[in-house]
C-alpha cells in the first residue's frame, strides 16, 4: 500500500500541478530579475535567458532548484529558440540592439534602464534583439501541444509606442500623453522598434498578451492599484514590482490572450485579490482597435489621474518630475526643449 502510494504521489499529482516552466528573456535586467523572483515565489520554475553568467550569479537566487540559467544569444533567433525549448511559455523583458556601431554607453544604458530592460555591453541602434527575439519566441511557441487558452509570449512593451506615428492632429488633440518627454525625444527611436515587435507578435498566431507600462519608478509605492486602460494614452508611475506582478498574472491568466494594454498605478489604493475583471473588460486585438471617440474619453479620464497638481505632463521636461513642476523647478537635465540628453538617467516620472 504505502508502495502505491508513492507512485500516486511521484506521478499522478504532477499531473494536476498548477506550476509551469516559464523561459524569461532579459533575466538580469531591473525588470527581469523581478519576475524571475515573483515566479519562483509562486512555485513555478524558471529558465532565465542571460548573456552574462557572472552577473546572472549576482542578481538571481543561484541556489533556488526551480531556476535554471543559461547562457543565451538575443541576437539568435535559433538560440532563442533552442533555450526556451521545455518551457509552457515565455516572458520577454529584454531591450536592445545588436550590431553597428554603439551610440553613446551612457544614454544607452539610461534607456534601457528606462524600460527596465538588461543592458547590452555593445548596443546599437541598427538591429532590435525586441524584433528577433519576439519573432523567435513566436515560432518556438507556435505549435505548442497543450493549448489551454493560456498566453505563450508575454511582451513587457512601453506605453507611448504608437504615439510617435500618430497624426499632428491627434498629437495637438492627445498632447498630454503624446507631448511627454520620451515620446518627444524618442531616444534611439526605440519605440518605434517596440511597436513593430508588437506587431510581429499580433500577426505570428501565437497566444499572447502586450503589456505596455507606462513611467517606471522605483519611488513610486509598490503593491499600489494599477488601473488598466487601451488606446495607448496612458501616463502615470508605476513600480517596476507591480510590472513583474502583473507580467506573471497575465501568463497565469487567460483572459490575458490576445490583448495589448497599458497600466499604471494610483498611491493610496492597494490592488484588487485578481486582475482578472479588469483584463475580462479588455477589448481582443482581434476586434479591431478602439474608436477615436473612445480613445478622447479613456484619456479624458486617465488625464485626471496624473501625479501632481498641475497634472500637466506635456509641461515636463525630460529629468523633471510633476513635484519639480509644481513648484516651478529645473528638472535635472534642463528646460523643456533644452535638456541635456547626453547626461539623462531617463527615469521620468510619466
Amino acid at each position: 500500500m504505502l508502495y502505491i502510494k508513492l507512485v500516486f504521489i511521484a506521478f499522478i499529482l504532477p499531473v494536476f500541478s498548477d506550476a509551469f516552466t516559464i523561459a524569461v528573456a532579459g533575466a538580469t535586467g531591473k525588470t527581469g530579475s523581478l519576475v524571475v523572483d515573483e515566479l519562483l515565489s509562486r512555485g513555478d520554475s524558471v529558465i532565465a535567458l542571460v548573456r552574462n553568467m557572472e552577473k546572472a550569479k549576482d542578481m538571481l537566487p543561484t541556489s533556488n532548484d526551480r531556476l535554471k540559467i543559461i547562457l543565451c544569444d538575443l541576437s539568435s533567433e535559433q538560440d532563442i529558440i533552442s533555450c526556451v525549448s521545455g518551457a509552457d511559455a515565455a516572458i520577454w523583458c529584454a531591450t536592445g540592439f545588436s550590431g553597428g556601431n554603439p551610440p553613446p554607453q551612457s544614454l544607452w544604458n539610461r534607456v534601457i534602464d528606462f524600460f527596465g530592460g538588461k543592458r547590452d555591453d555593445q548596443p546599437s541602434p541598427s538591429k532590435s534583439i525586441d524584433n528577433i527575439g519576439i519573432s523567435a519566441l513566436s515560432k518556438a511557441f507556435e505549435q505548442s501541444i497543450q493549448d489551454d487558452g493560456l498566453p505563450k509570449v508575454v511582451m513587457l512593451s512601453s506605453a507611448g509606442v504608437t504615439r510617435p506615428s500618430w497624426s499632428d492632429e491627434k498629437k495637438a488633440k492627445l498632447a498630454g500623453c503624446a507631448d511627454i518627454p520620451i515620446v518627444r525625444l524618442n531616444p534611439f527611436g526605440i519605440l518605434n522598434k517596440k511597436a513593430e515587435s508588437e506587431e510581429i507578435l499580433r500577426k505570428s498566431g501565437v497566444n499572447y498578451v502586450i503589456f505596455r507600462p507606462t513611467g517606471l519608478n522605483d519611488d513610486w509605492p509598490a503593491g499600489s492599484r494599477p488601473i488598466f486602460s487601451q488606446g495607448d494614452v496612458a501616463v502615470g508611475r508605476i513600480n517596476r514590482k507591480d510590472v513583474a506582478k502583473i507580467l506573471v498574472d497575465c501568463a497565469n491568466a487567460a483572459e490575458a490572450t490576445g490583448k495589448t494594454f497599458e497600466a499604471f498605478c494610483v498611491e493610496g489604493y492597494s490592488p484588487s485579490e485578481t486582475i482578472s475583471s479588469s483584463l475580462k473588460r479588455l477589448r481582443k486585438d482581434s476586434d479591431g482597435p478602439l474608436s477615436e471617440e473612445e480613445i478622447q474619453i479613456a484619456f479624458n479620464i486617465l488625464q485626471q489621474l496624473l501625479p501632481g497638481e498641475k497634472q500637466d505632463a506635456a509641461a515636463l521636461a525630460m529629468g523633471q518630475t510633476y513635484e519639480q513642476l509644481d513648484k516651478g523647478q529645473t528638472g535635472r537635465l534642463g528646460v523643456r526643449g533644452e535638456e541635456k540628453i547626453e547626461s539623462a538617467g531617463l527615469k521620468p516620472s510619466a
